[in-house]
């Protein structure tokens, strides 16, 4: 949304350039505004007049510009902006409703249409202050005119050279024409304040009205990209034979629908992240899965080689039985076999550690694994 800053600046230009221009001319000025000074002070307020609403009317853009940003960013705190007053339709229609809206093509033409209307009511009072200044420039130069025109004909009804010296008749003759003087330049005066009024005025109404121009363009520019079109057979006839309550019922269902398809969207988005945690649930089962074969390999082994040590140790009882009455050569036996049976018992028990730890980590990883999917279905009903 283009800011009306600039034309403001545009406006602000000009004026300046104005007054630098009047106060350049300000003797000249002066006299011409006293010739009449009722007339002139008059032609002078109007334009004043003017140039204060035209400018009011480029400010009430800028505010319109600022609610339009702070809804369109879908801020909580646009209660407490300024009520719009060209975008009423707008803000009574849509209230708080910051979020992503829709509106149908009969309503967006309706909004369009009314601030169209107010737009158009502000350029015809400026318009009319133009035209009233050009009125009084002209009445002023008629009037003018008209006191030119009875002062002449006084000067030639007076003027008598019959038996008067010709420096008497010449007085009474400048004399005369004073009235007449005064009365051009009441007509020049009032002539050149109007028509320069009118032309300052006309200079800020049209900056005036590029910015309203290019505030409506935008404006139906955002519109057309929240309108919502009738597609197949009937868009020809929505708009037209449609009753209201038939269309706001139709706008609350297309709003259902969007909403439903979001909460599809929402519901799909959840589900491909189950599939996610369930996928990277089967990876680590299949890790703990491998580990658990490896673990019943190792302790197969074990098994194994216990079993082929029993018939060894079955030989070293019976040559120990038959070499009993060695003494030192039997104590030595005696003590090999106790270290033997010593270290095979701690294998057993380290075998024995090792299958409760698998066990319990195992535990450990399907209760983790029911509570993840517990969570996941829990998820998924919502």
């Amino acid at each position: 949304m283009s800011h009306p800053r600039r034309y403001l600046i545009r406006m602000i230009v000009f004026l300046a350039a104005v007054a630098t221009v009047a106060l350049v001319l300000a003797p000249g000025l002066q006299d011409a505004f006293m010739s009449n000074a009722a007339l002139n002070g008059l032609i002078l307020g109007v334009m004043v007049l003017g140039i204060g609403y035209i400018s009011r009317a480029v400010l009430v853009l800028t505010r319109e510009v600022s609610w339009l940003e702070h809804f369109r960013a879908g801020q909580p705190s646009i209660s407490s902006i300024p009520e719009p007053k060209l975008l009423a339709p707008m803000a009574s229609m849509l209230g708080e409703r910051s979020e992503q809206f829709s509106l149908s093509a009969m309503s967006m033409r309706s909004l369009l249409d009314g601030v169209g209307a107010r737009l158009d009511e502000s350029r015809d009072i400026s318009r009319y202050l133009i035209g009233l200044l050009i009125f009084l420039g002209l009445l002023g130069t008629f009037w003018g005119l008209l006191q030119t025109i009875d002062a002449v004909s006084d000067v030639i009804a007076n003027l008598s050279v019959g038996t008067k010296e010709l420096g008497p008749v010449f007085d009474d003759l400048k004399a005369g024409l004073q009235a007449p003087l005064s009365g051009m330049g009441t007509a020049f005066s009032s002539s050149l304040f109007g028509l320069g009024g009118s032309l300052v005025l006309g200079f800020l109404e049209l900056q005036a009205g590029q910015a309203q121009n290019r505030f409506y363009n935008d404006l139906e520019d955002w519109l057309s990209g929240q309108t919502r079109l009738v597609s197949g057979t009937l868009s020809g006839e929505v708009d037209q034979s449609v009753p209201a309550y038939v269309q706001a019922l139709l706008e609350q269902t297309a709003d259902s629908l969007e909403n439903l398809q979001r909460a599809l969207r929402r519901g799909e988005e959840s589900r491909i992240r189950a599939n996610s945690g369930i996928n990277e649930l089967v990876e680590r089962l299949g890790t703990l899965t491998d580990q658990m074969k490896a673990e019943q390999n190792l302790m197969v082994r074990l098994a194994e080689s216990q079993m082929e040590l029993a018939p060894v140790l079955t030989r070293i009882d019976e040559t120990l039985s038959k070499s009993a009455q060695g003494g030192v050569i039997g104590d030595a036996m005696s003590t090999h076999l106790r270290n033997i049976d010593v270290n095979l018992a701690r294998l057993l028990e380290d075998g024995t550690n090792g299958r409760t730890e698998l066990v319990q980590e195992v535990r450990t990883e399907i209760r983790v694994l029911s509570r993840t999917l517990a969570a996941i279905a829990e998820k998924a009903g919502r």
